[in-house]
């Protein structure tokens, strides 16, 4: 759950933010990119490549905080935009209904998501993006695998603080975990 800080209406100051994670649970959107074919399968999932704040290249799935009076609908939208760019044209529902809830803790254990940072509640989604995807912010790159590929050893490992469970939910729910 990686962010830079912005300066939009309803954002906190970095020491708000901090007295506020210290205080709350904060809401997330956690958002997985899919590619879907002419039937609706899932034939691959983009996973974002991150450099961490301690220097750990791992791999992420779109995610976000979620702004005071801004609707799910619209974090997710503009967090895909914000980390895959403004043309990937992600295809959320007119009702978006989350595929689980994810609680990561401060603690490691609690559940299998983990933030240092603070007690998060998010909602995680599968969205298809039929657009040209070119990351931005601080993503390195992201790549597309197919779901056995993403489901491998190789790549779970390479997911932090939980979102490799995360992703596994992610195809089983679209019945593609092999």
């Amino acid at each position: 759950m990686t962010e830079m800080t912005e300066t939009s209406p309803g954002w906190l100051s970095p020491e708000e933010l901090r007295q506020a994670r210290a205080r709350l649970p904060i809401l997330y959107i956690d958002a997985v990119p899919v590619r879907v074919d002419e039937a609706g399968v899932v034939t691959h999932i983009g996973l974002l490549l991150r450099i961490g704040p301690d220097g750990a290249v791992s791999r992420a799935l779109v995610s976000g905080r979620v702004l005071l009076h801004e609707r799910v609908r619209d974090a997710l939208m503009r967090h895909l935009e914000k980390d895959l760019g403004p043309t990937a044209l992600p295809r959320i529902p007119a009702s978006p209904q989350p595929f689980t809830i994810a609680e990561y803790f401060p603690d490691e254990g609690v559940t299998p998501h983990h933030d240092p940072r603070q007690h998060a509640v998010s909602l995680a989604y599968v969205v298809p993006v039929a657009g040209d995807c070119r990351p931005r912010q601080d993503a390195l790159d992201l790549v597309w695998f197919t779901p056995q590929e993403a489901s491998s050893p190789m790549v779970q490992q390479e997911m932090t603080g939980g979102q490799g469970v995360l992703l596994k939910q992610a195809l089983a729910h679209v019945g593609c975990l092999p």
